[in-house]
């Protein structure tokens, strides 16, 4: 797999989109412009102007948790397979798409049947990759999503990229990975940015002990953080945050001359401070934005390097109890 890949997904998973407006026919887009109805056709003739690297196929996943029949899940599994094997015909007769890999997408809801029954329909179909589709945000309860997410797996080839939209949190990215889970598309490092916040947790799992001492302060720093991501205080600004930032906006890094983060090499914390970003943020100067989403996301790129390495090492246990320790 390249270092990087054009993928073209269908919605923007930070987006709730409207439901009970998906047919046999269309798929509804929802943009500024407001709902777009989208046909097979159309939707391959906009990946022949884009040309992407990877095509997350049309498919009806409109199926909320709690709140979808058997049938209406049935429905979705059935639509999304009959969008797939018309995409993979319009591909196969488009020149411009012969280097693009389509991407089935796994429906059915929290119906266990449904969902085996789109992952094994889907692997007969010549896609090469997939995406487990409506495990994002608050879709289901903890312990159904992963249930789920392990039984939908298990019927994949192992050979072939398994997807997941708008998983994020640290805790839940380490869960998805032991589940067979390969490749995110999380938009958390946004999410944190737009709260006014900076990725501050620990990742190095296996740290150098000469390395310890010298960063003793950034250790303390971290340990430090423990209080200063206190629920009862960041909860009421923001109900959202996670245990795994610090929340830059409250009064207390007015004089916090520190980097955002002790041993970080982001252009951030290389070149200010904790007290200038929060000057930034209660302003509300554009630049806060930019800083903090510069060190969010090398701090997230960051995180999923050393799971990479953790994998190679076979030392995934190590790090998921390092991060488990700093969740809430």
């Amino acid at each position: 797999m390249p270092e990087s890949v054009l993928y073209c997904s269908l919605h923007d998973p930070g987006s709730p989109c409207p439901s009970g407006y998906n047919n046999n026919k269309t798929v509804s887009i929802w943009g500024y412009g407001g709902r777009m109805e989208m046909t097979g056709s159309k939707f391959m003739s906009m990946q022949r102007a884009l040309q992407p690297d990877w095509i997350q196929c049309l498919s009806d996943g409109d199926t909320i948790s709690g709140e979808t029949s058997r049938k209406r899940a049935k429905k979705s599994v059935d639509r999304s397979l009959s969008f797939l094997d018309e995409c993979l015909q319009l591909q196969e007769k488009s020149p411009e798409l012969q280097g693009s890999v389509m991407v089935g997408v796994i429906e059915g809801g929290d119906m266990l049947e449904e969902r085996l029954r789109s992952a094994r329909e889907t692997a007969k179909r010549p896609v090469g990759g997939f995406l487990l589709d409506g495990f994002q945000g608050q879709a289901m309860a903890k312990e159904t999503k992963l249930k789920l997410m392990a039984s939908v797996t298990a019927e994949l080839p192992e050979d072939k990229p398994r997807l997941i939209h708008g998983i994020g949190k640290p805790d839940e990215v380490l869960e998805c990975i032991e589940r067979g889970v390969d490749v995110f598309e999380s938009f958390y490092p946004y999410q944190v940015t737009e709260r006014g916040c900076a990725l501050s947790f620990s990742y190095d799992y296996n740290p150098d002990p000469e390395a310890a001492v010298i960063k003793q302060n950034g250790i303390q720093d971290a340990g430090k953080n423990g209080t200063e991501k206190d629920i009862n205080e960041t909860s009421k600004a923001d109900p959202e945050i996670t245990s795994f930032e610090i929340f830059l906006k409250e009064k207390r890094y007015r004089d916090d001359f520190g980097p955002l983060v002790h041993g970080c090499t982001c252009y951030c914390c290389q070149n200010h401070s904790r007290a200038y970003v929060h000057h930034l943020l209660v302003t509300n100067e554009l630049l806060a934005g930019v800083l903090l989403m510069m060190h969010n996301f090398q701090h997230y790129f960051s995180f999923f390097h050393s799971i990479r390495d953790a994998l190679r090492d076979d030392r995934l246990d190590p790090l998921k109890e390092l991060i488990s320790r700093q969740a809430l």
